[in-house]
């Protein structure tokens, strides 16, 4: 009975896996820097309509 060949190494799967892990680590590092920059108000990118509640 023939069996097909693996198409990858193991070692080059993990490589292209761990890559893709490192660019989902960028992502989010870059979404808690903006959520941070928002939440104190220095935020550059981004400007946001603030209004004041009186209570």
């Amino acid at each position: 009975m023939v069996v097909p060949k693996r198409g990858t190494s193991i070692s080059k799967k993990l490589i292209r896996k761990n890559i893709w892990k490192r660019k989902g680590y960028w992502v989010a590092l870059k979404a808690f820097s903006l959520a941070k920059s928002l939440s104190t108000g220095n935020s550059k990118s981004i400007f946001v309509h603030q209004t004041k509640i009186n209570m």
